[in-house]
């Protein structure tokens, strides 16, 4: 019986393949991929052959993980998510997004899309990321439609995960503008998640770009959201918190900008106010830089260093760090 990597065709198709049965994040999927492309990465999968720089150990628990998924359909799978209409990007195509590659072994395999690409292919200082808790205040998102008009009317990209609550707000800020808005989801681009949020991504779509790293029918799962953080904190300059608790899931988009070099503010809040305790808490241990009006956020993202791109601390990595296990699944959600 053929191979999985003698059914597909191309380095494309490879890596089309290789996002359904591979997890987001994985770190040997990732670390064969970059070093062998997609087409050699599935052959090796499915052969007994050593991979140069990991130990047998790994590789034998890699193979098995994978080969459990591939299947006698996998092939026509492929073929006929490529079919469904959405765009495919990989490495080689002109607007894949630079700053994806300062994920190293950590990036995507490919990302599908469904709308305006080109908003992929511009500086990254000209996009920001806003992000932050799904049980927003009405300061919170009050806060975050500010910040997204502002950067609305300065011609400026608003990144942001679709989710309820501050991200939202940060979305729809930006159509009522008329401005540029990626909304980058945990599952496929045919499952919009939230479901109460399928009218506005839908929007996003047809005005905007909707991206995911997950092929058409993924479900979202919390191992995927954890994972698409990353995503968020790598395709824009800067990230912004206005509101999130300390050990929320925002929080490791904030360190990833962090460790990737990019800019990090936080918008001060009341004390009383648990969803201002993770933003107060940045600015206090110096980890963000304090912001209270679009300006600022321009600036933070214009700056060629900022105060917020310092080495990571251990402190602030015991407070903050959430991020996942790698390349595990978790449950739908």
């Amino acid at each position: 019986m053929a191979t999985l990597a003698e059914q597909v065709q191309g380095e494309r198709m490879a890596r089309i393949a290789l996002s359904m049965i591979a997890e987001p994040n994985d770190p040997t999927t990732g670390y064969v991929l970059a070093r062998h492309g997609g087409v050699e990465t599935l052959r090796l999968i499915e052969s007994d052959d050593e991979v140069s720089g990991l130990a047998r150990a790994d590789v034998l628990m890699w193979r098995e993980q994978l080969t459990a998924r591939v299947t006698p359909g996998l092939p026509d799978q492929v073929a006929q998510a490529e079919r469904q209409g959405f765009g495919t990007l990989i490495p080689s195509d002109k607007e894949w997004p630079a700053g994806l590659n300062d994920l190293s072994d950590r990036a995507p395999y490919l990302l599908w899309t469904r709308g305006a690409a080109s908003f992929l292919t511009t500086p990254l200082s000209d996009r920001a990321t806003i992000t932050g808790a799904r049980a927003a205040t009405s300061y919170g998102e009050l806060i975050a439609g500010e910040l997204a008009a502002g950067l609305a009317d300065e011609e400026r990209v608003v990144v942001s995960g679709g989710a309820y609550g501050i991200e939202g707000a940060a979305h729809k800020s930006v159509l009522a503008a008329s401005g540029h808005t990626i909304a980058v989801l945990a599952g496929g681009l045919d499952r919009p998640y939230p479901a109460g949020h399928s009218e506005l991504l839908g929007r996003i779509g047809d005005v905007g770009l909707l991206v995911s790293e997950l092929p058409p029918d993924a479900a979202p799962t919390r191992h995927r959201f954890l994972a698409r953080n990353r995503l968020l904190a790598a395709l824009s300059g800067a990230t912004v918190i206005p509101e999130a608790g300390p050990r929320s899931g925002s929080m490791t988009t904030v360190i990833a900008a962090h460790e990737l070099g990019r800019g990090v503010g936080a918008v001060p809040g009341p004390v009383t106010s648990a969803t201002s305790s993770g933003p107060n808490q940045l600015i206090r241990q110096g980890f963000a830089q304090l912001i209270t009006e679009p300006g600022e956020l321009l600036a933070l993202l214009d700056a060629d260093e900022a105060p917020s791109r310092a080495a990571t601390g251990p402190g602030v990595r015991q407070q903050f760090d959430r991020r996942p296990q790698r390349g595990r699944p978790g449950r739908s959600l």
